[in-house]
């Protein structure tokens, strides 16, 4: 039997968690709303957080509590899934107290970015909340394939 390295099992895990459907809200805006000069690609985020050259803004991961648990960059929150109602309440009280100058960059990666039920909304919501330095990590296809396979740095719930 061959064995598979835990990195491999997240792989296979998110990529099957990424071709399951998603419940959201109906009024849902898709990704592709969000301003291009708010998109910040997986490559540039790894340099900045292995750099150290300037202190990392602070990630929230805004798709599902499974897909977190699973995998998720290094020093994220879960805030909720941007998509639904109670996640966008967890979202809000997860920034309450944050100065609105703080640098946030959200991300999903729960399935491609043409897609993803999440993203628009949490972004939507923060700007909204008047947080004016709002950046978004763009997951072209999921989590698995964007960041994990190319080997960038992630943490699991054990």
């Amino acid at each position: 039997m061959r064995s598979v390295s835990r990195r491999g099992r997240i792989i296979m895990i998110l990529i099957v968690t990424s071709i399951l459907p998603v419940r959201v809200m109906a009024d849902h805006k898709p990704a592709s709303s969000i301003p291009t000069a708010a998109l910040v690609q997986p490559a540039t985020l790894a340099g900045q957080l292995q750099s150290h050259a300037q202190p990392p803004p602070v990630i929230l991961q805004v798709g599902s509590k499974s897909l977190f648990d699973q995998a998720h960059i290094v020093g994220a929150q879960y805030a909720g899934p941007g998509g639904q109602a109670d996640g966008l309440a967890l979202l809000k009280s997860t920034v309450a107290k944050l100065p609105k100058e703080t640098a946030i960059l959200i991300y999903c990666g729960c399935c491609p970015w043409s897609r993803c039920p999440n993203i628009a909304a949490a972004y939507e919501e923060l700007t909204a909340l008047d947080f004016k330095r709002v950046t978004v990590l763009y997951i072209a296809e999921n989590f698995g394939a964007d960041w994990v396979e190319r080997g960038y740095p992630v943490a699991a719930m054990d």
